[in-house]
């Protein structure tokens, strides 16, 4: 049984007044006989008013119904019931930031199982900069039935996971409220897919569905970390061993904010965040911009092996947004003058990110993800490390089309957070930041986050992941290709300009495997090669 709760709130302002103004008109009727007429109409009105709002605060399909009653169905009838309003007085289908409305259309439609095709052609611009298009096969194949899965884990690993090519980026218990974490692992567990913790911690409402967890390790060490905020590698094994949690990611930066810390303020850490992260109540909770546990890159790769070791042989990797190029190479140098290697590397593009962030950080620094993934994915292949290590690609990444691209530049497999969010019923309206999500998808707020019904967005969540890649096996398919690891950069282009195309092959051209141990001349890797050292994230010379 759903219960009913009117706060005296902002939110419930217009069921409120049709509530009041439907008993005075009713008052009015009974008591004086002669003015029932006058009253009758505007009594029916504000009545079925009254009985729509209580609907809304019931009805668990539409999460900001639930929070805003009534004033909600204004953004219906412009959004929905009204198209033509939206498209000559408001925006297009393809305007909206950072998501158009096409594709959150796309997503909520796939979501619910509705039909999610489009009528009367394109409306994107073909001819335009920077349009990028598939190339599709006279020989076609036959749509694949199995679900593309990868296996991550390489020589040292003694527990690979059988992984989807489609999970749930990192997103934090705190940064997301409980039913909105509940709703996503259920989906998980149905789905088959992973869902990444975020840096916040492994939450009771992680463990409660099941669905299997990608835990991630920040600088922060939430979870696993002594009174002093250093990492504790008892308290580590100790939540790693458990079976629900496949893989172990270190994350070094994230691509709303790389190279930024954060803090969560002390009046805000409450006992459930407290007990959750390992931190005291009282004291803000900080996330430094770097990690104590080690300072060189050969630190890190025995950082990551020791995660790998304690979590008992399950794959280890870690997570940044590519910066300095040769950071990055330092990295791959310390692997081979070590030979500890991570299982897997998410590599995250500035474009990603839901969580808040200083608009410079946001707008202008650290690598698109494109750039990042292939950059990453050369740099291995130059060092001869790329068949032991798989690559995850984050950033902006909601639809088949959005995977199929990341994948043929080099990634194995992707990660969405914001898809996934459309899919719990994020309207993007911006608010993330400030506890007031309209849908209570990231608000704390115990009556915001009610109106997020966990069975139906269990469904969604589900629906989703199955939609997407039933629509990436028909544009496989249509390419003449059977499974994602076919794909390659030859089978996109790009229009450079209104006169000019380039294959992703020459936009992203790949080096020949130990490339770089023999010595590249390659431009986008030679100066930054010879400046990275294995010992230091500073360049040398």
């Amino acid at each position: 049984m759903d219960t009913i709760m009117l706060p005296f709130s902002p939110r419930f302002i217009v069921l409120t007044i049709c509530a009041v103004v439907t008993a005075l008109l009713l008052l009015v009727g009974i008591f004086d006989h002669k003015v029932f007429k006058i009253v009758v109409i505007p009594l029916a009105i504000f009545g079925a008013l009254t009985l729509l709002g209580i609907r809304d605060l019931t009805q668990k399909n539409h999460a900001v119904l639930r929070n805003y009653p009534i004033s909600a169905h204004m953004r219906f009838l412009l959004e929905e019931i009204r198209p033509e309003m939206r498209q000559y007085f408001f925006e297009s289908e393809k305007d909206g930031m950072p998501f158009s409305r096409d594709t959150r259309a796309l997503v909520y439609q796939r979501a619910k199982m509705v039909l999610d095709k489009r009528p009367f052609g394109t409306q994107e611009d073909v001819y335009r900069e920077g349009y990028e298009w598939m190339h599709h096969s006279v020989a076609p194949k036959p749509r694949a039935e199995e679900k593309f899965r990868i296996t991550i884990g390489g020589p040292d690993c003694t527990r690979p996971y059988s992984a989807s090519v489609f999970n749930i980026s990192a997103m934090s218990f705190g940064a997301l409220s409980p039913n909105a974490v509940r709703a996503l692992n259920a989906g998980a567990k149905k789905g088959g897919f992973a869902h990444d913790t975020g840096e916040g911690g492994v939450s009771p409402y992680h463990r409660e569905m099941g669905g299997d967890i990608i835990w991630e390790i920040g600088s922060g060490y939430f979870g696993c970390r002594n009174r002093d905020g250093t990492f504790n590698p008892e308290l580590f094994a100790s939540v790693a061993g458990d079976d629900q949690i496949k893989m172990v990611e270190l994350k070094i930066s994230q691509g709303a904010k790389p190279g930024h810390g954060g803090v969560l303020p002390a009046a805000k850490v409450s006992e459930e965040i407290s007990k959750i992260r390992g931190v005291p109540m009282g004291e803000d909770c900080i996330s430094p911009a770097y990690h104590k546990a080690f300072s060189t890159p050969l630190q890190m790769m025995e950082f990551v092996a020791q995660m790998r070791k304690l979590s008992g042989g399950k794959p280890a990797g870690f997570k940044m947004c590519i910066g300095h190029p040769w950071e990055f190479l330092a990295i791959c140098k310390a692997m081979k003058e070590s030979g500890l290697y991570p299982d897997f590397i998410v590599v995250d593009g500035n474009e990603g990110g839901t969580g808040a962030a200083p608009l410079e950080f946001m707008d202008h620094l650290g690598m698109p993800m494109r750039e990042g993934v292939n950059f990453v994915h050369n740099a291995l292949i130059g060092i001869g490390a790329r068949d032991r290590i798989k690559i995850g690609a984050a950033g902006k990444i909601a639809t088949a089309f959005d995977m199929a691209r990341a994948m043929a530049i080099g990634a194995d497999w992707c990660n969405s957070a914001r898809g996934f969010m459309f899919a719990l019923g994020c309207i993007q309206s911006l608010s993330c930041h400030t506890d007031r999500c309209p849908t209570g998808v990231t608000s704390q707020d115990p009556i915001r986050n009610r109106a997020l019904y966990v069975p139906g967005k269990i469904e969604r969540v589900y629906n989703y992941h199955h939609s997407t890649l039933h629509a990436l096996t028909e544009l496989l398919a249509a390419a003449g290709l059977e499974h994602t690891k076919d794909l390659r950069p030859i089978h996109f282009s790009q229009r450079s300009s209104t006169t000019d195309v380039r294959t992703f092959a020459q936009l992203y051209p790949t080096l020949r495997p130990g490339e770089l141990l023999e010595g590249t001349q390659d431009p986008r890797f030679r100066e930054a090669w010879a400046m990275a050292r294995a010992d230091s994230f500073q360049p040398a010379g």
